[in-house]
């Protein structure tokens, strides 16, 4: 049975993580989640002038893009490291602190939210979508990405499998809710729905992981993630080494001209506010 979720003890967890990993997330993430960020704006229409809110915005990827696209954009996460890289490396677009939970914004300031892989660090993410609905404007629209299934994502079949065959996947970390659960589209329409949105829609889309070496792949996971690194981090150093080999011997059957080329799709959600 799992264990109950203690809100404040996953959303203290999440936040020292991105406090303390938020550089090596996007030194190694950035190039995969970023690829998603054009279907993401596309599906909620975000174009010349659409006030936009992007919630876990990190260092700022989709606000920035939505600005490109000639949106009003405006970029908050809780943690002030993201922010700071994110005003470091967009200085022209606006960027605060607040909680995904409990946004620091009137009802209906926005056109458009969007929320990329982020639903799967909220301790609550059906405060997050109710947030989301408050402040959206009549027939605004809400778009997200998490990852899909592993089945699909391989590269994280690749670290979980191994964690399971080889190490504790049991280790005492603060529970969290469920992380693929926004990966099954029932579910996904169900919270959507119950959050007072309207058509909801769904879709995969295709993202390439690509690494110099197999090597990357682990540090990537081992030092760039909060919650599947410190799954890692929290092994005995002998098993670690055990679960490291495991991966990259793994991740080396998606080699192909001397570059690690490993599939991690992003599911798609978006819905509108009537």
């Amino acid at each position: 049975m799992p264990e109950p979720i203690d809100p404040e003890a996953f959303r203290d967890f999440e936040y020292a993580g991105w406090q303390r990993f938020a550089r090596g997330y996007h030194d190694n993430f950035a190039r995969l989640t970023t690829q998603v960020i054009g279907p993401l704006l596309d599906a909620v229409n975000v174009g010349e002038g659409v006030r936009v809110l992007d919630i876990a915005t990190g260092a700022g990827y989709a606000a920035a893009a939505a600005a490109e696209r000639g949106a009003a954009a405006i970029g908050v996460d809780f943690s002030e490291v993201q922010v700071a890289m994110a005003r470091e490396q967009y200085p022209k677009i606006a960027f605060r602190e607040g909680d995904a939970e409990a946004l620091p914004f009137d009802d209906e300031s926005f056109d458009v939210v969007t929320i990329n892989f982020g639903m799967l660090h909220f301790p609550q993410p059906e405060r997050a979508v109710a947030e989301a609905n408050r402040v959206l404007r009549a027939g605004g629209r809400i778009g997200f990405t998490v990852w899909a299934m592993p089945a699909h994502a391989k590269g994280l079949d690749i670290v979980l499998r191994a964690i399971e065959e080889h190490g504790d996947p049991n280790v005492p970390l603060p529970p969290g809710p469920p992380f693929f659960r926004f990966s099954d589209s029932d579910e996904c329409r169900r919270v959507l729905t119950e959050g007072g949105f309207e058509q909801p829609e769904f879709t995969q889309v295709a993202q390439i992981w690509r690494f110099p070496s197999p090597h990357e792949f682990f540090k990537a996971f081992h030092e760039g993630t909060p919650r599947t690194g410190a799954l890692l981090r929290a092994q005995h150093s002998e098993v670690l080494e055990t679960i490291r080999m495991a991966i990259v011997e793994a991740a080396s059957a998606y080699e192909t001209k001397g570059i690690i080329e490993i599939p991690m799709p992003a599911v798609l959600a978006s819905a509108i506010k009537p």
